[in-house]
This record gives structure tokens, C-alpha cells and sequence, in this order.
């Protein structure tokens, strides 16, 4: 990226100072050439940087390639695939201990509640409810807040910028993950409108990002045959294959955990990474079930059937799980119904989550504050509402009821305030976790077993709380609180439409979902395999994929996918997969700005010293010039973090000379320019040098990457932008179109990509007729007014 002067960049800084968090991350996108950038990393603001995925091809490392036999080239391959299998099973552990920890602490909460209700000892009842609510969700919310503020929220925008390149301190922390582990038992077990989804997939991605830690000095856990994966591109493998292995454990969807990390996280796959990716999310349903099995005999207090969701409507009514032609029509309102909510769900996220970012800038004690607000209000929704639901008489079918009264528990029906043999559907929903109500839902052969007033004060009250339980500074996901009230708009239309459909309720809950899910999360095939997966029934995939195509074309009319509209609010800087059109009408010269910070081939030590405590860039173009040259001409690109190893080894010269090949090799190792962990790097600050060393100089030519990815300044910016992110770049070198001016323009880097980059130094193209085709606020209006003035002068 071009550089600016050290004294403009102070005066930003400065300003930068007095903003909000929130703001100035996003002023910093809009800053013409800054390099480094703060985002929203979990629930506090956070520095970011670029990962380098780019193969580094100089004298020292072409040496150490070829220094490497064909054992190292084994040991490689192996230790890949015992690190896939390790993740899968840490992973599988993980998964359902959060599962079991889940069922019986929200289960233990709801026994007793339920004994208190059955004994007319309401008040105390709710009491308890409340009470516990608060202590689990205050209890998540500070140690997120105290501990690791990386582990707020479900985590996937921060998995999915990682893996576009975008990196943060403390993501996939040892830390991080212990809080992610804690934190979302307790959030999801406070009756909070939460999931476990999300929380599981950064929950993967923290423990294949270990593993790719290439070690630990400071615990002394290094290897020699680790250090091969201290480099970006095979931990952003890993991290790739735990993001699937965490929506294995969340879903038992092996193969929709694969598809969920290919179509919504990754920016970049390969085939072999699809094998290592299933083989790991194979190991992690083995491990399930495993698990599962040993579960079954009743040795994990209340876990049971209930855990490691499965929603099987394929073994019980095969009939009603029909259809005919007649009832696609209803199929595709559905859809266009749930895009409609869909998009209306992520628009007013959008407005709650700013307003708790407010909230939370304040510091600690308000985000605590926030969080028992949110659940005194939960709990108040969840225990009161059921008061306005009728008592429903016991259904006949199914198992015998038990002879205390209560309904049989093949829907966990809850009797509330009901008498013996009656149950309330209200609470059966409410007074549930999340898994057991989804089953509930979906089960098939229950049209009569809800009150549709109940559907609808279900529906708006999860519609209501989804919305106002995500910002919680606590670990807490979106994929099941969608789920679910997708289900209950399903079967509320079902109930709707009444005798003119003959879809079985169960059924188009099942189909809400997914219109739902397109509608929010905007994936299709990912979400259609796992909602298979998930009900174990193959008969639904006609349905689910046309309801899934639907929903999402309809919502991307109105505004992006719930993930996208997270990281944009955030701050992180993730690459689109696709140009914008105006894109097209610039290119890269129009971009990049001076002056540019380069070096000569052999560099004096002060001026390398100057540059760094100067400037925040990460890489800086080599020039060779008269007498290593004849004319000046560009020998590579060398980067900031190399420069600092070659400053704190002070293996400097006394003359501007350049060495011999085989000087270099015998006082450095490739190990020494090995990646540090994430979020971990040297500053400058850490190098102290005496006025003599100042005066030496150094040869960068053996550090210098001789084959960096260049184009010319000619180049369109939407076609540099597709070379950049399908690479996985961090700079890009800008070269002139002439041979009679300096050999490099600039360095493009990932904010030169940013929208509000572009349109800042091209204020222009915001009026301009190349948009993306999708309804803006007022653009219906805007329509029908000029229409109606088109009608009005054409019959004048």
C-alpha cells in the first residue's frame, strides 16, 4: 500500500483518538492509506492485520526446500492428517460436553420450576426462573468481559474474516476458547434466545487454530516437525476444517459441516482440503455417537435422546410426510414469506446491535447492566406469557401419560398451571431448551396438539427475543434461535391456510425453517444438507431446496446475508467474491497514492530503523540502483516482520556491499522467519541498537522475495481485486506502464479494495448508475412517485 507522511498519519491518529470504537474502525477503512485498522473482535475493539498467504521465494528459503528429503516430505503429510484426527475428536469432546452440560443445568432449572408450579407455589417458581436466569447470564457476560472479550458473540464473522484474511490478537486463543466453552453453556442454559451453533463452529475453529500454533516456547512444546505448520497458509487449512468439524458437533451433519465451511466461511478451497475436512468431521460423528451410545443407558443424569439434536421425522407417520404438485404453490409463499422476515430479521438486528454497541463502549458495568436487563425481560417473557395460553387436554396417541398427571414425554409437554391431564403448548415451547421445542415443532402427526393463538404469540415473542439477545456480551449464536422460529412461522401458516393444505403441520414448520434460514443466513446448499441431516429424511429435499432458492433470492433483493452485515459493522475488512461494477471504470493507478517507502538492495541500518518506527507498514519494495545495477530495477518485496529478525540478529556489514550466497547460510535458518502465532508479532520497539550499528548496513537481497505478484497500473481494479483475494495476497505491487519511470508505483493491499476507500477518493461513483440491484430505503416510494408523475404528464 502506498505510505503516507509520518505527520499526516500522527494528525489521524490523533483525531482518530476522540472516536467512539465502532466509528473509528470504520474510519480507518475510509483512511486513504492507512495499514493498520481497529474492528470489533468479539465485543471489544481490537488491531488488526493481514495474513500472508503468499509463498516466500527467496536465497534462504529455496535452500531450505531443498534441504528437505523425502522423510520430511512424509512427515508433513502425516502429521496433516493426525492433526485432522485430533481435531475431530477434541472437537467431538467438546461438543457434547456443552451438550450435556446444557441438559442438565437447563434441565435441573425447568424440573424445579415445574415441581414448584405443579405445588401452586408460583410466585417462588418464577422467582427461581428469573433468579437463575440472571446468575448464568451475569456469569457468562463477565467472564467474556473480563476474561476474553474475543469469545462474545457466536464468532463465525470472525472465522470467516480470518479465513478471508483478516487477522486479530487472541481470536482462537487457548483463553478464548475455554470462555467460548464456559460462556455458551451458560448463556444458552439462562432460557436466553440463543444457539450453540455458532459458539461451536469458532469453538472448532480455536482448537485447529492450536494445533497450528506450530508449538510453544513458552511452555516448551516445540518440535522440529511442528515448525512446518508456522506459516498462514496450513493454519488457515486447519482453521478451515475445525470451522466444519464445530457444525458436526453442533448438528451431527457431517457432510453439512463440510458444506457449511465451503459455501460460507472459506474464500478459498482446493480438493485436497475437502478430503481432510470430511475425514475430520467424520471422526467427529463417530465420536458423537459414541457418546450417544453411552449415554443411553441413562449415565448422564438428564441427558438423553433430547442431546446432540436430531430432529428424526422419518421413523414414525411415513404418510403424512408426503406431497403432491397442488401444494407447491403454498411452497413457494412460504418462501417469499420467509425472505420477507428474513431480511426484516437482519434489518432490525442491524439497528439493535448499533445500539447496544453504544451501550457497551461505556465499559464493563454496562455491559453487565445490559445483560441482566436483557434477562429480567426474557424471563418475564417466557414465564408470563404461557399465563394467556388455554390448557389443552392430554393427546391420546403416543405413549400412556404417567400416573402423576402429566402428559407423556414425547414432546416434553409441560402441565404449568394446568390440572392433572392437561398440558399448556405455550409453555411446552417456552419451558423448554431450544432443541426440545424445535422437536416438538417438527414432529409430525400433531396438527391439533397447538392453539394457533399460541403460534403467534410464540412466533412474535422469538422473533422479538432473537433480535435482542444476540448483542449480549456473552458466547451465543444465531443458527438455532433462526431454526426455531422458522418452525414456528411454518406451522403457523400451516394452521392458516387450515383444510386448503394437506401438508402435515410438522412438515411446513420444517419448511418455515428453511425459508427462514435462506431468508437470514442466505446459504443454500449447506443449510439444505444439514436440515436433511438434521430430520434424517430424504423425502424433503425437493421442498427444502426450492424454498431455500426462494428465500434467498427474494432477501438479497433488500439487503445482505446476517454474517455479512455483522462483519461490516465490525470493521473487518472482508473481500467480497465479487467486483463491484464500478470497480470496472478504475484502475489500480487510480487507487494507489505516495510517496512510497522503499529500500536499496543493501540498506543502511539507520534508515531501516527510521522507516519502521515510522510507519505501520508490513512489506517494502526492494530496488536495486547503480553499482548493483545499471539502471534502477525492482528486485522484490521484503517484509516488515524479516526486517526485524535481520535487526535483532545485527549481523551487519561495514560497507554497502553485497554478499556471496553462502555468507548468509551459515548464520541464519528458515526457522528463524517461522510466523508467529496469531495475533502475536515483534514491534520495533523490542530492537535497541548502538549509534555504531546504526552506521552499518545490511544485504537484503537473500531476505528479499524475488517473484512477488505484480501488475501493471493499467490493470482494472475489478480484475486486480479477483487476482488479490483467489490468490489470498496481502500486498500487491503496482508496476508502471513504461519502462522510463521508478520500477514500482505502489502496493496495493487490502483496504486499497475497501468500498469506502474506493468512493472516498472517487466521491463520484456514489451517484453512479452502477449499483447492485437491491431495494433501498425509500426506493419503493421513490418508484411509485415517479410513475405516478410519468402517468400524470403523459395524459397531460
Amino acid at each position: 500500500m502506498a505510505c503516507t507522511a509520518p505527520r499526516e498519519e500522527d494528525l489521524l491518529m490523533e483525531e482518530d483518538e476522540h472516536r467512539p470504537p465502532l466509528n473509528r474502525a470504520l474510519l480507518h477503512r475510509s483512511a486513504t492509506n492507512n495499514t493498520s485498522q481497529v474492528a470489533m473482535v468479539g465485543s471489544n475493539p481490537c488491531p488488526i492485520e493481514s495474513l500472508d498467504y503468499e509463498i516466500i521465494e527467496n536465497d534462504l528459503f529455496d535452500q531450505n526446500w531443498r534441504s528437505r528429503g523425502k522423510a520430511d516430505q512424509v512427515r508433513y503429510v502425516v502429521l496433516k492428517w493426525t492433526f485432522c484426527f485430533a481435531i475431530g475428536i477434541i472437537t467431538g469432546i467438546a461438543g457434547f460436553v456443552i451438550n450435556l452440560a446444557v441438559e442438565n443445568v437447563a434441565g435441573l432449572k425447568h424440573t424445579a420450576v415445574s415441581a414448584l408450579m405443579e405445588s401452586s407455589s408460583y410466585w417462588t417458581a418464577f422467582w427461581l426462573f428469573a433468579g437463575t436466569n440472571l446468575a448464568l447470564l451475569l456469569f457468562a457476560s463477565s467472564i467474556t468481559a473480563f476474561v476474553s472479550p474475543a469469545a462474545g458473540g457466536s464468532g463465525i464473522p470472525e472465522v470467516k474474516a480470518y479465513l478471508n484474511g483478516v487477522d486479530a490478537p487472541n481470536i482462537f486463543s487457548l483463553r478464548t476458547l475455554a470462555v467460548k466453552i464456559i460462556g455458551n453453556i451458560a448463556a444458552v442454559s439462562s432460557s436466553l434466545h440463543v444457539g450453540k451453533a455458532g459458539p461451536m463452529v469458532h469453538t472448532g475453529a480455536c482448537i485447529a487454530a492450536i494445533f497450528g500454533q506450530g508449538g510453544s516456547r513458552k511452555y516448551g512444546l516445540t518440535c522440529r516437525w511442528l515448525r512446518y505448520f508456522k506459516n498462514d497458509r496450513d493454519r488457515r487449512d486447519l482453521v478451515t476444517i475445525g470451522a466444519g468439524a464445530g457444525v458436526t458437533a453442533a448438528f451431527r451433519a457431517p457432510v453439512g459441516g463440510v458444506l457449511f465451511a465451503l459455501e460460507s466461511l472459506s474464500s478459498w478451497w482446493r480438493s485436497a482440503l475437502i478430503w481432510r475436512s470430511f475425514f475430520t468431521t467424520a471422526v467427529v460423528a463417530v465420536v458423537l455417537r459414541m457418546f450417544i451410545e453411552l449415554c443411553a443407558s441413562g449415565k448422564c443424569g438428564l441427558f438423553g435422546k433430547g442431546g446432540l439434536i436430531m430432529y428424526d421425522v422419518s421413523t414414525k407417520f411415513d404418510d403424512l410426510m408426503t406431497y403432491h404438485l397442488k401444494d407447491i404453490p403454498i411452497v413457494v409463499l412460504i418462501g417469499v414469506i420467509g425472505a420477507i422476515l428474513g431480511a426484516l430479521y437482519n434489518f432490525l438486528m442491524m439497528k439493535v446491535l448499533r445500539v447496544y454497541s453504544v451501550i457497551n463502549e461505556r465499559g464493563n458495568a454496562h455491559k453487565l447492566l445490559l445483560a441482566a436487563v436483557v434477562s429480567i425481560l426474557t424471563s418475564c417473557c417466557v414465564f408470563g406469557l404461557p399465563w394467556l395460553a388455554p390448557c389443552r387436554p392430554c393427546p391420546t396417541a403416543g405413549a400412556p401419560s404417567p400416573p402423576n398427571g402429566t402428559c407423556h414425554s414425547l414432546n416434553r409437554f409441560r402441565r404449568f398451571h394446568c390440572p392433572a391431564g392437561h398440558y399448556n403448548d405455550l409453555a411446552s415451547l417456552f419451558l423448554n431448551i431450544n432443541d426440545d421445542a424445535i422437536r416438538n415443532l417438527y414432529s409430525t402427526g400433531t396438527n391439533d396438539v397447538y392453539h394457533p393463538g399460541s403460534m403467534l404469540a410464540f412466533f412474535v415473542a422469538s422473533y422479538a427475543l432473537g433480535v435482542l439477545s444476540y448483542g449480549v456480551v456473552a458466547p451465543s449464536g444465531l443458527f438455532v434461535p433462526i431454526i426455531l422460529t422458522g418452525a414456528t412461522y411454518g406451522r403457523l401458516v400451516a394452521m392458516l391456510l387450515g383444510g386448503r393444505s394437506g401438508l402435515d403441520h410438522g412438515l411446513v414448520a420444517i419448511l418455515g425453517s428453511a425459508s427462514f434460514l435462506g431468508g437470514t443466513l442466505r446459504m443454500t446448499v449447506s443449510v439444505c444438507v444439514i436440515i436433511l441431516e438434521l430430520t434424517n429424511n430424504l423425502l424433503l429435499l425437493p421442498l427444502v431446496m426450492l424454498v431455500l432458492l426462494i428465500s434467498k433470492t427474494v432477501a438479497d433483493s433488500f439487503n445482505s446475508s446476517i454474517y455479512d452485515l455483522i462483519l461490516n459493522l465490525k470493521g473487518l475488512p472482508h473481500l467480497d467474491g465479487h467486483a463491484e461494477p464500478y470497480m470496472r471504470q478504475l484502475t489500480v493507478g487510480d487507487v494507489v497514492a505516495g510517496p512510497l517507502r522503499s529500500f536499496n538492495g543493501v540498506e543502511k541500518v539507520g534508515h531501516i530503523v527510521h522507516t519502521l518506527r515510522t510507519t505501520g507498514h508490513h512489506a517494502f519494495p526492494v530496488v536495486d540502483e547503480p553499482p548493483f545495477s545499471p539502471a534502477p530495477v525492482l528486485y522484490g518485496l521484503v517484509l516488515r516482520a524479516h526486517l526485524l529478525v535481520l535487526l535483532k540478529k545485527r549481523e551487519f556489514l561495514t560497507a554497502p556491499v553485497r554478499c556471496p550466497k553462502d555468507y548468509m547460510a551459515g548464520r541464519f535458518e528458515a526457522q528463524d522467519f517461522d510466523k508467529r502465532g496469531s495475533g502475536k508479532q515483534d514491534t520495533i520497539a523490542d530492537v535497541e541498537l548502538s549509534p555504531e550499528e546504526m552506521e552499518m548496513y545490511v544485504d537484503l537481497h537473500p531476505f528479499t522475495n524475488t517473484s512477488p505478484y505484480t501488475v501493471v497500473e493499467t490493470m482494472s481494479l475489478a480484475k486486480a481485486l479477483v487476482l488479490f483475494r483467489e490468490v489470498g495476497l496481502r500486498h500487491l505491487l503496482v508496476v508502471p506502464k513504461s519502462c522510463d519511470r521508478s520500477p514500482v508505483v505502489g502496493i496495493l493491499t487490502r483496504h486499497d479494495f475497501m468500498p469506502e476507500h474506493i468512493l472516498g477518493l472517487h466521491p463520484v461513483l456514489v451517484g453512479s448508475r452502477w449499483k447492485r440491484l437491491r431495494w433501498q430505503k425509500g426506493a419503493v416510494a421513490k418508484k411509485f412517485r415517479s410513475l405516478l408523475d410519468w402517468l400524470a404528464n403523459d395524459s397531460g
